[in-house]
């Protein structure tokens, strides 16, 4: 999902450059949504690899007659597409072997601090454009919009500030542990705010918990909404707390405030909050990094990165959108 976001830069300006080129995104159906509605494009392919083999996608591609191909992915699976679609195909470094010297031998060897939205534009090479220096743009159709709001509405927080709490991610070394969103969430609500906890169907019961913890003021809307949904209720969050996930990205896109919390991965990795409001917690452990994404256990059995990053510190981040 972050990766899906932190390409639309390069779609505004690919689109502000050569306003007449026909633009086309391919992509997979959870993600389409990021995109679909994005004022750059004029088509978006989906394409799901777990139902419909490489080969259906590589017709469509020949098809289409692309003057230009920009592999923004990487894999093994954009790889064969350049041997099965002819074409001017271009990709960027993934600056893999920066990344797993600091990984498993800790050391850095990363020449740049580029951003992973500005490494995109490496796969635009010739086609004259350069970071625009805005963050990522995710665009809410009108009816997602609504019926956020008409939620928040129903919920009491319809124009009523609140912050959202985001506990959810993909792999467990990247979640906060349950009891710092407790005693967060605990002190929020003494400080009089009001919170919502956003995430997919696996984050309903740590929601639950979260709101039975702080009491009235959270309200739980994890597993309820769609991306273009839940986008549009972070548009209107005074800030956002989340781990390095896709939910961070997204409220970037919608310019909220956010407090990340880094645990197995580094901002040298490229995808810490891009040009918005933001704030990275984190602690200098010689552990760190132990992975590129995350996994499903810590490699040495502590979980110091994230445990030893206190309620305390997010609440004092918060401080300076929630004063």
């Amino acid at each position: 999902m972050g990766d899906v976001i932190l390409t639309t830069p390069l779609l505004r300006v690919l689109r502000r450059r050569h306003p007449g080129a026909h633009l086309v995104f391919c992509t997979r159906p959870a993600f389409a949504p990021l995109v679909s509605d994005h004022p750059a494009l004029d088509d978006l392919i989906v394409f799901d690899p777990d139902e419909e083999p490489l080969g259906t996608l590589a017709r469509r591609l020949r098809a289409g007659r692309f003057t230009h191909l920009l592999d923004l992915h990487g894999v093994l699976r954009t790889r064969l597409l350049r041997l099965m679609v002819p074409g001017r195909w271009r990709g960027y470094s993934k600056r893999r072997v920066a990344r797993t010297a600091l990984i498993r031998l800790k050391r850095d060897l990363y020449l740049d601090r580029v951003p992973e939205a500005e490494r995109f534009f490496e796969a635009a090479g010739g086609l004259d454009v350069k970071p625009d220096g805005d963050p990522p743009d995710l665009h809410v159709a009108p009816a997602a919009r609504e019926r956020a709001e008409a939620w928040l509405r129903q919920h009491g927080l319809g124009g009523t500030p609140f912050v959202v709490l985001a506990p959810g991610a993909a792999h467990f070394t990247k979640r906060w542990p349950a009891e710092h969103w407790h005693a967060l969430a605990r002190q929020l609500g003494r400080d009089g705010r009001e919170m919502l906890v956003v995430g997919g169907a696996g984050d309903v019961a740590v929601g639950d918990d979260i709101a039975r913890a702080a009491g009235a003021r959270v309200r739980n809307a994890a597993g309820l909404f769609s991306l273009q949904e839940t986008a549009a209720m972070l548009a209107r969050a005074q800030a956002v707390v989340a781990g390095d996930t896709g939910v961070m990205h997204m409220a970037t896109a919608m310019r909220a405030p956010v407090v990340t919390l880094f645990g197995p991965t580094v901002k040298a990795f490229g995808f810490a909050p891009y040009r918005a409001p933001g704030i990275v917690l984190e602690r200098d452990l010689p552990c760190r990094p132990c992975s590129a994404q995350g996994g499903p256990a810590c490699p040495l059995g502590h979980h110091r990165c994230l445990r030893e990053i206190p309620p305390i510190d997010v609440l004092g981040a918060l401080s300076r959108w929630t004063a």
